[in-house]
């Protein structure tokens, strides 16, 4: 279309997108969805020194860096995509190139003793009709609690992200029932359009 410029720039929330975006590159990331997880650990530390994580869906890689740094040299964090994760990984991170549900595998959860934190950022593809996306998200968040409730120490937390819906208070139902606290949380870095939010669940009960 004539007169469109690249990217859609001309939207106030295109323009906050790509100004994300190059200072993500800027500082090493290969996306700018770091600066949700950011606003999350900020507001509710979730991570810390030592601890062990698990990012669901965590290509290209931007939430394991971030919880790389929180966690320090002395924790660990692992993800799990069926995309693979082409970008170069401190020691502290594992990824493997698999689906949620396979778990089990022991290269990957022998090594750790329950995680501290588990974590989700996965979407579904989206088709443009609100009320199918909202239960796809809704299906994938499902699949994240149930990895996490089986993967949590004792005390632990968990981020979700879920497309809002008539699916949503039914899972926040779930994560009040899980865990000790839960929240509600739309980072301030998410594109203004999108129907996205965050469940944060603290002290798995």
């Amino acid at each position: 279309m004539k007169g469109k410029k690249k990217g859609g720039k001309g939207a106030r929330g295109g323009q906050w997108a790509d100004h994300l975006t190059r200072k993500a590159k800027s500082q090493g990331y290969p996306a700018r969805s770091i600066y949700k997880l950011e606003e999350i650990q900020n507001k509710f530390k979730v991570m810390k020194k030592g601890h062990t994580v698990l990012d669901l869906g965590c290509a290209p890689g931007s939430w394991m860096l971030y919880a790389a740094k929180q966690v320090g040299g002395q924790g660990k964090v692992f993800g799990i995509d069926l995309k693979a994760v082409e970008i170069k990984l401190p020691e502290n991170i594992t990824a493997i190139q698999d689906n949620i549900l396979r778990l089990e595998n022991p290269e990957f959860i022998d090594q750790v003793d329950g995680f501290h934190t588990v974590m989700s950022d996965m979407a579904p593809a989206t088709t443009g009709r609100k009320d199918v996306d909202a239960l796809r998200s809704f299906e994938l968040c499902r699949m994240a609690l149930d990895v996490a409730l089986k993967n949590l120490r004792v005390q632990g937390n968990f981020i979700c992200k879920i497309f809002q819906g008539n699916e949503f208070k039914a899972f926040e139902k779930e994560v009040k029932t899980a865990f000790r606290e839960c929240k509600v949380f739309k980072p301030e870095s998410c594109r203004k359009q999108s129907k996205e939010i965050y469940i944060i669940g603290k002290g798995k009960k």
